[in-house]
């Protein structure tokens, strides 16, 4: 792509909202683009690139500070890739944690669901254990 990018048609090509993008830009993630005569910002390729790298970063869970990381990283090619690994394993450990979360959540669930399911709703742990403490 050669063609000059409206931050439109940036967010329709990454599926990224144009606020998103200008959030992006202003916290130094995405780099300011060059201004057209008419003050409009135009993008280029690696402004595509990088772009489309945050997104998947985003969608996969990391944090912006994370992103942030990993794109300073991916910056300096020539390094040893450990430090991206560590961004990584960090990362894949609190989704690990998250999933335990997760798992023993629905674990009670399906014990109030189980306790719940042959009374009257008078009766439903369910409707108790939401209800706020007196």
């Amino acid at each position: 792509m050669s063609e000059k990018l409206t931050i439109g048609k940036l967010a329709g090509a990454t599926g990224t909202k144009v606020e998103t993008i200008r959030y992006y830009e202003q916290i130094g993630l995405l780099p300011a683009p060059e201004r057209s005569a008419g003050n409009y910002r135009t993008y280029e390729d690696a402004h595509l690139r990088r772009l489309s790298f945050i997104r998947r970063a985003r969608d996969l869970g990391f944090s912006i500070d994370q992103v942030r990381e990993l794109m300073g990283l991916a910056d300096r090619r020539d390094q040893s890739c450990i430090a991206v690994d560590v961004v990584a394993n960090q990362h894949r450990d609190a989704i690990r944690r998250k999933i335990a979360d997760l798992t023993a959540l629905a674990g009670e669930l399906d014990a109030l669901i189980d306790s719940c399911s042959r009374n009257t709703v008078a009766d439903c742990r369910i409707i108790e254990a939401l209800a706020p403490s007196a």
